[in-house]
């Protein structure tokens, strides 16, 4: 039989682990109330995914119908513990005082809504000159399961660092945007190329194959090839397919004991099993930049996705700098913060830019 826990809800669970709490007080804006369900999933493309939202958490291992609400009190608990980095925002800069800022973000969820199609997550312009400005003044760097022609050709910014394959394929900014950007030039030096995965590419490509006959006969699946990894979308199946699909992904990769599976948001990723993850990728590119063994250095994480949560451990484990989840509806997380949407995430960067340029007023260290 089929094992459905594999399709537990994307936006599920209450956090249920101790997690080390900011600063109490009920700091996050209440819920939306969830959106009418979208018959037509290419035209629900542009539209971003509010699976969940509404105060509604679901039972770890269930499907979405089997939800309930969260309890008042449950959701204070987590709002405490994860307060909102916008609400909180003088604090995280007090954090940040006399240290230097390192900026990770993700991709999809974080600089750019969740879409049914996945080749349509375009970011918007704002949004770009929001990553432009902080990459101006920090350095920056894109952690996305993407492969990284993927994100760059939606990013299009040479001055930042990218990291797609969930980590597996790192490179650095060109050398011409390191001229214009003095800030990065001073700290990087050489563009940085590293592939911990080389190795894989063949059954990565072979593997991709099969999935594609595989997934021929199931409506709306898309297997996307992200070169070190590989995306099975379920986004735009009818639910009661989804555990046929599922099967079918499982059959496959029973099959090749190297590759591992685990799920996103409607997605289930395989991998390589290697030893690394965008955790490592951000230690990695902290390395990279001389950072390793210092204590003057604050790295913020913004991500949306399990996968993020490797990165927010890794900042935890150090016991510098902050990890910041995007997300609608509370979570099992290690990070310490909380954004709604890419539009907060824009706000935040924004207001990162704004206390730099104005001379950090004492938050901010250089």
């Amino acid at each position: 039989m089929t094992n459905h826990a594999g399709f537990a809800a994307d936006d599920a669970v209450t956090a249920s682990v101790p997690v080390q709490a900011a600063q109490g007080g009920r700091h996050f804006p209440p819920f939306l109330a969830p959106s009418s369900r979208l018959t037509d999933c290419k035209k629900a493309a542009a539209h971003v995914d509010l699976a969940g939202a509404g105060g509604v958490a679901t039972v770890p291992g269930s499907w979405p119908r089997h939800a309930k609400p969260v309890s008042g009190a449950e959701l204070d608990d987590w709002m405490e513990k994860h307060p909102s980095a916008l609400a909180w925002f003088e604090s995280v800069a007090a954090a940040a005082k006399g240290k230097e800022i390192v900026v990770f973000l993700d991709y999809d969820g974080t600089l750019s809504p969740i879409v049914a199609d996945p080749d349509r997550a375009f970011m918007s312009d704002e949004m770009r000159e929001a990553v432009r400005g902080v990459a101006k003044h920090f350095p920056t760097a894109i952690v996305s399961g993407r492969c990284i022609d993927k994100v760059f050709d939606f990013v299009k910014l040479e001055e930042l660092y990218y990291a797609g394959s969930h980590g597996m394929d790192i490179r650095g900014p060109t050398a011409a945007a390191s001229e214009y950007n003095h800030n990065m030039k001073a700290k990087q030096g050489d563009a940085v190329t590293f592939q911990p995965a080389a190795d894989f590419l063949p059954v990565i490509e072979e593997v991709y194959h099969v999935l594609k006959e595989r997934m021929a006969s199931i409506r709306g699946s898309l297997v996307e090839n992200n070169k070190f990894c590989l995306s099975v979308h379920y986004r735009c199946v009818d639910e009661a397919e989804w555990g046929v699909l599922d099967g079918k992904v499982r059959a496959v990769i029973e099959g090749y004991p190297d590759l591992r599976l685990s799920k996103g948001r409607k997605v289930l990723e395989i991998r390589p099993v290697i030893d690394w993850d965008k955790g490592s990728a951000l230690q990695f590119l902290l390395k990279s930049l001389g950072y390793e063994g210092r204590n003057n250095v604050f790295p913020i994480y913004i991500g949306d996705d399990r996968t993020d949560e490797d990165a927010f451990k890794v900042l935890r484990n150090m016991g510098q700098g902050i990890g910041i989840l995007v997300t609608k509806v509370p979570k099992e997380t290690a990070a310490s913060y909380t954004l709604r949407e890419p539009s907060e995430v824009k706000e935040f960067l924004r207001k990162l830019v704004k206390i730099k340029i104005n001379g950090d007023k004492g938050l901010i260290g250089k």
